[in-house]
């Protein structure tokens, strides 16, 4: 079976690491990958929490646009509720003028944050920008193929820069980014279906096979046919760790379920600790169980058990494009996972660059 990966990348912060460590790996990561033969390489917007280093996917997007060749490059995703939808799309119009053909801009709705770092980005109410969330969108693809919806007290508004057209006004080829929504609900899943656009669903975060079943079926059921998108897309975005052996890929996983336990108890500002200290924290019984489940719906392994896993995600939800979430502590364990996972499922590394 021929799968098409992608990455998200949350630029983990080690313990013991700083910042600007998380983004010269992130840096590296996405040329690895570039060289690898995965497809995209999207960036996460996470704000007010010390484990994690990108709070602005547009700033390090050009970066890594710049740095590589054949990957797609974007936002997994834009948080759209804290800002304008004109200055989202403008600033993914200019990325698109400069590397035409290879942006994308995934949105989501979820806070990113805590509540109380979530109303600082949203001034005027959290709630009320949520509620405005399908309106936001269609704006935003609006104003991406031109301004404001008609109608809109602010039509006529236009993006700077607008894209290219040919003599027939037809737009130039890449001259948009592709838009995807993202989200781990059924909420979101219609959302996207209603507006014809892309779905993601991010199952590393949300992994009840039942839900994201629904999902993936409900968006199917309701798409609707748009001007960007005649056809339902979907790609599901999951946990994935690969290491020479399963007993390798266990312990290391560990790194990411202790730090995502230390949040939750309020003490995750250390980042991902390594694997023989995640592994003698003190779990309760309800952590342990919750383990042992989100184990079961990840991709965690020697590379056959993870080609096997990815290959049942692909037939589960319907879709050959999958996207890797890879948390350890040793950056080394991280690249070396992406490594081995293209290797075991085939990827072709793309023919080298004339330039």
């Amino acid at each position: 079976m021929a799968l098409t990966l992608g990455v998200v990348d949350q630029s983990p912060i080690r313990q013991g690491g700083t910042a600007r460590d998380a983004l010269d790996e992130t840096r590296a990561l996405a040329a690895a990958c570039d060289r690898l033969g995965y497809h995209r390489y999207w960036l996460a917007e996470h704000h007010g929490t010390g484990g994690l280093a990108s709070a602005s996917p547009e700033v390090l997007i050009p970066l890594l646009a710049r740095e590589t060749r054949h990957l797609r490059v974007g936002s997994g995703g834009v948080m759209l509720t804290h800002y304008a939808a004109l200055k989202v799309a403008e600033q993914f119009r200019l990325l698109t003028e400069l590397f035409p053909g290879r942006i994308d801009l995934g949105v989501g709705r979820a806070p990113g944050s805590d509540l109380r770092t979530a109303h600082a980005l949203s001034p005027l109410g959290r709630h009320a920008a949520v509620d405005r969330y399908p309106e936001q969108l269609a704006e935003l693809v609006s104003l991406l193929e031109g301004d404001y919806p008609p109608g809109h007290p602010l039509a006529g508004v236009r993006v700077t820069p607008q894209p290219a057209r040919d003599a027939s006004g037809a737009l130039a080829p890449g001259a948009l980014p592709e838009v995807w929504i993202l989200g781990s609900s059924t909420e979101s899943a219609a959302i996207a279906a209603e507006q014809g656009l892309a779905y993601s669903y991010a199952q590393f975060i949300n992994p009840v096979a039942e839900l994201g079943e629904r999902a993936a079926r409900l968006y199917r059921e309701r798409f609707r046919p748009s001007r960007r998108l005649p056809e339902p897309r979907l790609s599901v975005a999951v946990t994935a760790l690969c290491a020479e052996s399963e007993e390798r890929a266990q312990l290391l996983s560990w790194s990411r379920f202790c730090w995502r336990f230390r949040r939750s108890r309020g003490a995750g500002r250390g980042g991902v600790p390594p694997a023989e200290e995640a592994i003698a924290f003190g779990y309760t019984p309800a952590e342990l169980d919750y383990v042992e489940y989100a184990r079961s719906r990840s991709a965690i392994g020697s590379p056959r058990q993870v080609r096997e896993q990815l290959e049942s995600f692909s037939r589960e939800y319907g879709t050959e494009e999958l996207l890797l979430v890879t948390i350890t502590h040793d950056f080394s364990d991280r690249l070396r996972s992406y490594e081995l996972v293209a290797e075991a499922c085939g990827l072709a590394a793309p023919a080298a660059d004339p330039r």
